[in-house]
């Protein structure tokens, strides 16, 4: 006789108020105690609305109009408010996406952390302390004592997630939800923390569902992953399997936007278009009343050159002085020391040179709602940058507008819409014509991609890649995602700490890594094998050479 699911879902639709409107609909799978499931989908497809709903969270108008949440045999969906609060610690735990927003920015660490400790075990108080330190120093807070202290904004972004794991997994959870909980974080501190994650689950028996839309990281850690589209799961099974033969037109549809490496180009010896040459940068701190207290030095003697027609990557971890080089190359950033070439000539202001190079170099922003001006329809958007060109006509700009509109796959009539009636996805081709509507020489995208779901990166990664081609532009492509640089580079300048550490072409870095900061890079992302049945295989370099879809996670499938 088999045992009862801890979580089962039944047939579960969650709808908005009165409305028709279901963002949740007949929804059903089951967890079984020490597995991880891994829930994987795209914006908008309800897997977080519904891992809310099993604790208790959805907002009042979020209704369960049909089937059941149980954990442990009990319905979630009819327990009462006072129920609901002694489930939430120690029967369920979760940790969010941002932990910034989740920790209370004026309270101490150790406030936080205690806070729940006396909620849940008010009879151990006397040991609160002890088992605060522990936690701390078990999730790689080397200096527990001084974390008690501090507040959240002292913390980075990664160590801010280890506190908040540290803060769920000192309740003893059975279940732990985790709503993309290295989404916001770099590849290498994303792998430090989904390992520190499953290690200590491991440890205590938590059984762990786990939401995400990296399709990899489902398939590295969860031994059974639910695919869920439009508020429907569309697909479910073990995560090999689901991999190797998706079953759902979907699934496939996902599998195929993993990236891929794409053809080795030999892009012309040629003069570089613009170059940096022993870059140092220095920010000045200030304490209070505006006295200066220090600095930091962000960037080193960076050198980097961009041949006409070739895509630079330049690729790390936050910190790590990459956006901070794009600036001075779009000539946001006056240097310290060093120069900045265009053409073989140096940029200095109030030049003939500097005109050129500030009408030839364009700038793709991560975020291209916060870049466009909603009171203007798309066409005045990208005709802006045509403002003061005097090569065209009024006749000819609106040619060059309607043309630069098609070739990013809108149509002529996206002229006359605003921003914010428009997805994601088309707001960034909108902003990727603006960059190009002059016909640049030079394009730095940073983070041009990051924040778009995973379907709609591909086709944009995609498009931009033509485009770069057909265009012929040289491009500095900011990142900190190796899958979308092993996609569209030709060269990649790896930096850590504001120094490069490891630049070469695509193949040598990929191939033959020479860093071992390079290689901890790479062994976060997956090489894909096609099976030949719309599905793939995935394997990792390194030490994970052998890793199979969910080993990582630990395989305890009842």
């Amino acid at each position: 006789m088999t045992s009862a699911p801890l979580l089962e879902i039944d047939d579960v639709s969650l709808r908005v108020g009165d409305s028709a409107l279901e963002i949740v609909k007949r929804a059903s799978f089951s967890i079984e105690a020490g597995e991880i499931l891994g829930i994987v989908g795209e914006s908008g497809s309800g897997k977080t609305m519904l891992a809310r709903a099993v604790m208790g969270l959805v907002p009042a108008s979020i209704k369960t109009s049909h089937g059941a949440i149980r954990f442990k045999g009990q319905n979630v969906s009819t327990m009462s408010p006072t129920a609901l609060r002694g489930l939430r610690g120690d029967g369920i735990a979760m940790i969010f996406q941002e932990p910034m927003t989740s920790l209370t920015p004026s309270l101490t660490i150790g406030r936080q952390l205690e806070e729940g400790l006396e909620l849940h075990f008010p009879a151990e108080k006397a040991q609160h302390a002890e088992w605060i330190r522990a936690m701390l120093l078990r999730v790689g807070i080397a200096d527990p004592d001084r974390a008690i202290e501090a507040f959240p904004h002292e913390f980075s972004g990664g160590m801010r997630q280890r506190i908040m794991i540290a803060c769920a997994m000192l309740m003893k959870p059975d279940l732990l939800i985790a709503d993309e909980p290295t989404t916001a974080l770099d590849a290498v501190i994303q792998r430090e923390v989904m390992e520190l994650l499953v290690d200590l689950t491991r440890e205590r028996g938590t059984t762990v569902l786990l939401i995400s839309h990296d399709l990899p990281m489902i398939a590295r850690y969860s031994n059974r992953v639910v695919v869920m589209r439009h508020g429907e799961v569309v697909e479910t099974g073990d995560t090999a399997d689901v991999l190797a033969k998706p079953r759902h037109d979907y699934t496939r549809n996902l599998l195929s936007t993993l990236p891929v490496r794409g053809p080795s180009r030999v892009v012309p010896k040629a003069d570089p278009l613009i170059s940096v040459r022993d870059l140092v940068v220095d920010f000045e701190a200030r304490g209070g009343w505006f006295k200066k207290t220090g600095g930091k030095r962000a960037l080193h003697g960076v050198t980097i050159d961009v041949l006409p027609n070739e895509v630079v990557a330049v690729v790390g971890g936050s910190g790590s002085g990459k956006t901070t080089a794009a600036r001075v190359m779009a000539g946001l950033v006056r240097p310290s020391e060093g120069k900045l070439l265009f053409k073989g000539q140096p940029v200095e202001r109030r030049s003939s040179q500097y005109h050129e190079y500030r009408y030839h170099t364009q700038m793709v922003f991560q975020d291209p709602y916060s870049s466009l001006d909603p009171r203007m329809k798309v066409g005045e958007l990208v005709g802006e940058a045509l403002r003061f060109s005097k090569e065209l006509s009024s006749s000819q700009k609106v040619d060059r507008i309607r043309e630069t509109l098609e070739d990013v796959g809108l149509g002529g009539d996206y002229a006359n819409r605003y921003a914010h009636e428009m997805s994601g996805g088309q707001r960034q081709r909108v902003a990727i014509a603006r960059a190009l509507v002059r016909r640049p020489a030079f394009v730095i995208a940073d983070e041009a991609v990051s924040a778009l779901d995973v379907t709609v990166r591909a086709q944009v990664l995609d498009l931009f890649a033509k485009l770069q081609q057909s265009y012929g532009f040289g491009c500095l492509f900011i990142t900190h995602d190796l899958g979308v640089v092993e996609q569209i580079a030709d060269r990649v300048v790896v930096m850590n700490d504001g120094r490069i550490i490891e630049q070469g072409t695509r193949d040598e870095i990929f191939d033959a890594p020479q860093n071992d900061y390079t290689r901890r890079l790479l062994s976060a992302i997956p090489m894909l094998e096609l099976t030949g049945e719309g599905g793939v295989k995935l394997k990792w370099r390194g030490n994970n050479a052998n890793t199979k879809p969910g080993e990582a996670g630990g395989h305890v499938h009842h």
